[in-house]
């Protein structure tokens, strides 16, 4: 269960209080809560909603960061990549990536494979995983001629040779980040989604001792206090600075970063495979949930994260950059069955240009600025997320004057992920659950887990519950499950965040509304309210048009 605990909440004092639901702020929770710290965690909308959800699916070691020598970042990627194959073993698994070189010295497939060597040495220990069957070769040398047998739709064009290398996806990086804020609340954490800080708490000595926070769904404002106050916004890191810095004394400025991704039908590639751009930026396509995933970008953002979406303009460029790199050029607009856009969060002094800009995260005590009792993460990436917080909590345990705990998070299976083995565990889970499509006991196995059987039973006990909802065989008792469990509050929340019906698009007017109209009896909407969803989700799932 995920009860919002604002709705009872009586004046208690937390050790800290985290600003921001995402990734960053979910690990910090989790690691504070199972150090025995108490633990409040806020957010503005819904858990994950933002930069969490905009990724390219990987939990990947930070290939791309050795062209700036970030040798220490690129072997934490791994070890943490490592750990999350470990602590979430239903939702992180390998995957092979293609990676054609060219003559041009960007993509040079004798500095390709120089970087992949090294990246083998850096991950010496990618196959220690607890379950055996995750297991990731070297990178092996490819010929032109092989590549192409590989995957004949590659640019063969100056082509000179390759690679195959292996990293990791993350089947659903949403359920990843809720396994997350599950886990603190598992150890003791209180948390609340569409709960909005709008003002901090200052002592008589100007101390900060907590927030202010509008119920953005029951209405009205709570004072929640904290010896400690944690930003965990992420793009709005500098926005909530400034709520606290009314005189503007602030120096901190975030460099904010556009990353967007399409869904577009099944290219003929059977593998992940690394494209390029004419200005030798890479990004991927990769297959996913039976659609082609293409991403990423890398453009700077000015403006107001709160005023961000995804326009027709960037959708229309990552088109024409896939056309340059791969098939035959023949992607049309539409062709595209979902767009999806976020903000990543970038400190300020680093190298021009989002695109070289290092990944590395910056953690700042406030009191050297004049806000004692406040601490601000700013930059960091999903993989990292877990050490991150580690790093957070040896500055929050000074700050508080405690005892340096040694973390257990790398070492504990994360809520919903309880499994050792995935082989034997969906061999059960096809035995117990021969009633249902095979196709939705795999979804459900994967995406949920351990919690999984708690939704197949939710179907047998109401049989139109257990109907498919989805193309690769979601159910609608998951709906039940998302707001019984896991506070699922609006119909966004249950297609994007939960259950995944979303992720590929829009599912039709039909089962968009076969979907609110029980998400309506759980949650008591009204007519109004439920058009008034259903408009949400149909703006939120069309591809942009301006």
């Amino acid at each position: 269960m995920l009860p919002r605990f604002t709705e009872a909440y009586k004046d208690k004092t937390f050790d800290i209080v985290i600003i921001g639901g995402g990734i960053t702020g979910a690990a910090v929770a989790y690691d504070a809560a199972s150090r025995g710290l108490s633990v409040a965690l806020v957010e503005k909308k819904d858990f994950g909603w933002a930069t969490s959800a905009a990724t390219s699916k990987l939990i990947h070691g930070g290939l791309r960061y050795l062209q700036n020598l970030e040798l220490s970042l690129v072997r934490e990627s791994l070890r943490e990549r490592l750990i999350l194959e470990n602590i979430a073993p239903n939702l992180v698994y390998p995957i092979a990536f293609v990676v054609p070189g060219y003559k041009d010295l960007k993509r040079n497939k004798w500095i390709l494979r120089a970087g992949l060597t090294l990246y083998d040495i850096l991950s010496y220990d990618r196959n220690r995983t607890w379950d055996r069957s995750k297991h990731m070769p070297h990178h092996r040398w490819l010929t032109k001629a092989q590549i192409m047998k590989l995957e004949p739709e590659v640019r063969s064009a100056g082509m000179t040779g390759g690679s195959i290398y292996y990293d990791c996806q993350s089947l659903y990086p949403e359920r990843l980040t809720l396994a997350f804020i599950k886990s603190a609340v598992r150890h003791g954490a209180q948390v609340a989604n569409y709960t909005n800080v709008i003002d901090f708490l200052f002592s008589d000595t100007r101390k900060v001792e907590g927030v202010r926070v509008e119920d953005t769904l029951a209405g009205g404002t709570l004072d929640i206090y904290g010896k400690l106050v944690v930003n965990c916004a992420g793009p709005w890191a500098d926005i909530v600075l400034n709520i606290a810095d009314k005189a503007g004394n602030s120096k901190h400025q975030i460099k904010r970063s556009e990353g967007i991704h399409i869904l577009t039908k099944k290219f003929k590639t059977r593998h992940a495979v690394v494209m390029w751009t004419s200005s030798g930026r890479h990004f991927f396509t990769i297959p996913w949930r039976g659609y082609q995933l293409i991403g990423t970008t890398d453009k700077d953002y000015e403006g107001n994260p709160d005023d961000y979406k995804v326009s027709k303009k960037s959708v229309q460029e990552l088109i024409d950059d896939t056309n340059d790199a791969i098939g035959e050029g023949n992607l049309k607009y539409e062709d595209v069955a979902y767009a999806w856009g976020g903000l990543r969060p970038l400190v300020d002094d680093q190298t021009e240009g989002t695109y070289e800009s290092s990944r590395k995260y910056e953690i700042y005590d406030n009191a050297a600025t004049g806000f004692d009792g406040l601490i601000t993460v700013e930059g960091g990436k999903y993989t990292t997320s877990r050490h991150l917080a580690q790093s957070v909590m040896e500055m929050i345990e000074k700050k508080l004057g405690r005892p340096s705990k040694k973390s257990v998070t790398a070492d504990a299976l994360l809520a919903g992920c309880e499994i050792t083995d995935m082989q034997s565990f969906m061999r059960d889970l096809k035995n117990d659950y021969q009633d249902f499509d095979p196709m939705t006991i795999e979804f459900l196995g994967r995406n949920y887990g351990s919690e999984s059987r708690a939704v197949f039973e939710l179907a047998r006990q109401q049989r139109q519950l257990s109907e498919i909802i989805c193309e690769d065989g979601q159910i609608m008792a998951s709906v039940i499950y998302a707001i019984r469990n896991e506070s699922a509050k609006t119909l966004n929340d249950i297609l994007m965040r939960r259950t995944g019906v979303g992720n590929i698009g829009h599912p039709g007017s039909e089962m968009l509304e076969k979907i609110a109209v029980v998400a309506a009896k759980e949650l008591q909407w009204d007519e109004s309210r439920i058009e008034q969803e259903l408009r949400l989700a149909d703006e939120l799932l069309r591809v942009p048009q301006i």
